[in-house]
């Protein structure tokens, strides 16, 4: 996931963003609601973004309200030390879609950023399916009729992000944006040899023509998932 993080605390900001990190995600962190909302801005595509309400510059229920102003729509997690429902409610009526209270575990955290994105993206379980191809996003697993498909980190990150976008051209460039950090060591020309290597290993399962090239654009999953 490509995940924007604003918490001005700097040792829960750090911690959040290397387990993040760890798990393979993409985090962009921010210490400022003015810098979160420049980040959120400039990007792409943000599968969820994590927003504390207590900041320097401009408290998170303003931040939120201006997010959504400028009619940004990825799923936003508030992150507070305000428990009581006053304050829920508030957060939730300027556009946020979750709660958690600190102090807080980070499996719990994973957890509901996970169905965030799921949530946004059309799908409301952690198991995706395009006919006998079986997309575990929680486990990081593909499975085709049952055998577990064998995939290095990086052939899974595009054999994910090409399911859960299925049939959708997606270019090279938008395989690094969503994917990979900015120094990451995947570049553009990468992705075609990452690309064929899972078609070889989707062909020997018996999916030849799973992954079309659409000369001058990009790449497209040819399975409706579900």
């Amino acid at each position: 996931m490509q995940i924007a993080l604003v918490e001005d605390n700097e040792i829960l900001n750090h911690h959040l963003s290397s387990q993040l990190k760890d798990q393979g995600h993409v985090v962009y962190s921010d210490k400022t609601a003015s810098a979160f909302l420049q980040t959120v801005q400039k990007k792409e595509h943000i599968d969820v973004m994590i927003v504390d309400l207590g900041l320097p510059d401009f408290d998170g229920i303003t931040l939120i309200k201006q997010i959504r102003r400028k009619e940004i729509h990825s799923p936003i997690l508030i992150l507070t030390a305000r428990g009581n429902w006053q304050d829920k409610v508030e957060g939730l009526e300027a556009g946020a879609d979750d709660y958690l209270v600190k102090p807080f575990q980070s499996e719990e955290l994973i957890a509901r950023l996970y169905a965030l994105a799921r949530r946004a993206a059309g799908f409301t379980q952690s198991k995706v399916t395009a006919e006998n191809i079986e997309l575990d996003i929680k486990a990081k697993t593909i499975h085709v009729d049952g055998q577990f498909l064998q995939l290095t980190s990086f052939e899974y990150d595009i054999a994910a992000y090409l399911i859960k976008n299925s049939l959708k051209i997606i270019s090279k460039q938008q395989f690094v944006d969503a994917l990979y950090q900015e120094d990451s060591e995947v570049q553009l020309n990468n992705i075609e040899v990452i690309i064929s290597r899972l078609r070889k290993k989707f062909a020997a399962v018996g999916h030849n023509e799973l992954i079309t090239t659409v000369r001058g654009q990009g790449y497209q999953f040819q399975i409706k998932a579900k």
